[in-house]
């Protein structure tokens, strides 16, 4: 899709790029934050609309609701043989508005808002909220076994990428964008902006944080917050668990235990969830049928336990109050938490639409419902009310699932206005999270990131970030204007054999680039005004990691660089490996950014140096020495701890001004036998 351009447009993108950090942030962060808040009370009305049609009137069925939602009470279906066709009927209606619409809309949105953010956040089409809002009201609303967090993270990371678009943010801010839209999302429709803001941090990794994003998802998870509580209400999902208090060590054993459970049902979900999914992509089934042939299942299930239908909030409330949990037969409370893994992997899994981390929640509560059942006539130091156990299992089975501790934590502790459970939480979670191990329902997600394609060029060459774009930029060699005529363009083109061109206007204002793929299916009359596209644009305060980050994003080999509205050049893959060549190549060189007064210091390893056969964590570096690189056999080594130095290896540090010299002598420093060996044959 091409961004239309003005000049206010324009004057938008040249502020934005001179702004600061924080500054701008605060002003994007809110206007996500209002689209998602909107975006996730429309769908919140729109899931109510489809479960009152499909459910309501088909099935003569009411899901019972959570406290904050109204707290309807658990009742039965007045026709229940047709909730098998209720809930086909839906899955077949999303299916065929997914598959035919927007196929990467299926499944669960957060997952595929966690692979946008890594492998191209400017790349979310626009119809993608909109056609998971649709399918996930249907899906759930008519009793399937969903979230309502995955269609709301999807709203709030495609309105953030395109944000990204249109203001030609460069590839950092555009993950950004796509990260705290995620967490406004997420943080509106579960009335919890502290615990989405740190989600849309946490999320996107299994062992590390976003930490750049942090502040943007904090002010557009408010701003969502306050939007949606605004247009339907600020109560607590849960109401306030007032009966939810630790006040005995005695009782850390049972949370222990809960830790046990969550981690082993918690690996049983994600291997369930897997397994169906798996099962249905290999079937030679039609995919828009998948999503009605899993739905029908759901609602053969639902007629037995009608808890597994819907998001099942209802019946997590009821697990909350004592007198209402014992009120429902122990079998049925023991069995629900796998019943409801099987319906969730059924509805999705098979194709249809929503969010895993609803059910995750569900499946967590009635698992501590469960075990408080069971222990409360026997055990002693047990709580009189179900609601901390049924609190701790929901924050360790998803947390544990999702590697997202703290966001969950946080999260079940706003839906349940409660924070006495945080402490014996943690136990729980820190066990269940050792059980699951590395397994995590977020395909999408990655380990750190370093193994982020967002952040490859920074974590595998360290010294790009100090290189400014700028500095690598060359003169263009073909330059057009916008009242060059088309045939022209390709001509000059062709004879510099050239994939583009930047495109100026007749003041000397950068317009965008045209490409030959453009100019080769255009009319000879056509404007170049409406062949440009301005994606990517670089700025020259840019580091080198990120320039080649958005080429690679873009799938371009060139990108113009830009300031204040004026072209200053343009940079390939290869002028900025040039110059992070010529960076390498130098014995001492400022770097930007790695403090004042510092030099990078450069040596090349023979087998007589001191530091050859050392790992680096063993070299005795003097204070305020940093490994920036290792270059061996012309390709870069991220300078890891247990990296072994060897002869010919070229090792890059920086040295503070207080440090130089000593890191110099290290660095020339050679091995006593070889000075030996040099003396003896000098006699």
């Amino acid at each position: 899709m091409r961004i239309p351009s003005s000049h206010l447009l324009d004057r938008t993108r040249r502020r934005l790029r001179d702004t600061a950090y924080l500054r701008k942030w605060i002003v994007l962060g809110a206007a996500i934050g209002v689209i998602a808040g909107i975006g996730a009370a429309v769908f919140f009305v729109a899931l109510d609309l489809a479960s009152s049609l499909f459910l309501g009137v088909l099935a003569g069925f009411q899901p019972s609701t959570p406290v904050g939602e109204g707290g309807s009470p658990i009742v039965d279906a007045v026709r229940p043989w047709a909730l098998p066709l209720v809930v086909a009927l839906g899955g077949l209606i999303s299916g065929i508005i997914v598959f035919r619409l927007a196929p990467e809309a299926e499944g669960h949105g957060t997952d595929a808002a966690i692979a946008a953010f890594h492998h191209g956040a400017r790349r979310v089409r626009a119809r993608i909220p909109i056609v998971k809002l649709v399918a996930s009201a249907i899906t759930i609303g008519s009793g399937g076994s969903g979230g309502r967090e995955g269609p709301t993270a999807q709203i709030g990371a495609g309105f953030g990428s395109y944000v990204a678009r249109v203001l030609d943010l460069d590839a950092r801010d555009a993950r950004i964008a796509v990260a705290s839209g995620m967490a406004a999302g997420i943080g509106a429709i579960f009335r919890a902006p502290l615990g989405g803001a740190v989600l849309g941090a946490e999320i996107p990794y299994r062992e590390d944080v976003e930490s750049d994003a942090l502040v943007p998802s904090f002010v557009a998870s408010v701003v969502a917050f306050s939007v949606f509580g605004t247009l339907i209400g600020f109560s607590p999902i849960f109401g306030r668990a007032t009966g939810a208090e630790f006040g005995d060590p005695r009782q850390l054993l049972y949370y222990a235990l809960i830790g046990v459970a969550a981690g082993i049902v918690g690996r049983m979900y994600i291997v369930g969830f897997e397994g169906i999914g798996r099962w249905f992509r290999a079937s030679r089934l039609p995919r828009e049928i998948r999503p009605a042939i899993g739905g029908f299942l759901v609602g053969c299930i639902g007629v037995a336990l009608p808890g597994v239908l819907g998001t099942g909030y209802g019946w997590a409330q009821a697990g909350l109050d004592r007198e209402t949990l014992l009120a429902i037969p122990l079998g049925i409370v023991l069995v629900l938490p796998f019943a409801k893994i099987l319906a969730t992997g059924l509805s999705i899994g098979s194709g249809g639409s929503g969010g895993i981390f609803g059910p995750g929640i569900v499946i967590g509560g009635l698992l501590g419902a469960g075990i408080w059942r069971l222990l409360e006539p026997i055990a002693p130091a047990m709580p009189a009310d179900p609601s901390p156990f049924v609190i701790v299992a929901m924050m360790a089975l998803f947390g544990s699932v999702a590697h997202a501790p703290l966001a969950v934590m946080l999260m079940v502790a706003e839906m349940t206005s409660n924070l006495a459970m945080l402490a014996p939480a943690m136990i729980a979670i820190g066990i269940a999270t050792l059980i699951v191990g590395d397994h995590s329902m977020y395909r999408s997600q990655l380990r750190t990131r370093a193994d982020s394609p967002a952040h490859r060029f920074r974590f595998a060459m360290p010294l790009m970030s100090s290189i400014p774009a700028g500095d690598a930029a060359r003169a263009p060699r073909v330059v057009l204007r916008s009242d060059t005529s088309v045939p022209e363009a390709r001509s000059r083109l062709a004879a510099a054999r050239l994939p583009g061109a930047p495109v100026l206007a007749a003041d000397g204002s950068f317009r965008g680039v045209v490409d030959t793929a453009a100019l080769a299916t255009a009319a000879d009359d056509a404007s170049m005004r409406d062949l440009v596209d301005g994606n990517p644009v670089i700025s020259p305060d840019d580091g080198l990691d990120d320039a080649l980050g958005a080429l690679a994003d873009a799938r371009a080999s060139w990108a113009p660089v830009v300031a204040d509205g004026r072209l200053l050049g343009v940079l390939s893959a290869r002028d900025a490996m040039s110059a992070y060549r010529r960076a390498l190549a130098g014995n001492v060189r400022q770097v930007r950014g790695l403090g004042a007064g510092g030099v990078m210091l450069e040596s090349d390893l023979d087998a007589s140096s001191v530091l050859a056969t050392q790992s680096i964590a063993e070299v005795p570096w003097p204070p305020d020495v940093v490994v920036v690189a290792v270059e061996r056999g012309g390709a870069l080594v991220v300078p890891r701890g247990d990296v072994i130095l060897a002869a010919g290896d070229r090792i890059s540090v920086f040295a503070a001004p207080g440090s130089a010299d000593a890191a110099r002598a290290l660095l020339a420093g050679r091995r006593a036998d070889a000075s030996d060996a040099g003396g003896a044959a000098d006699s």
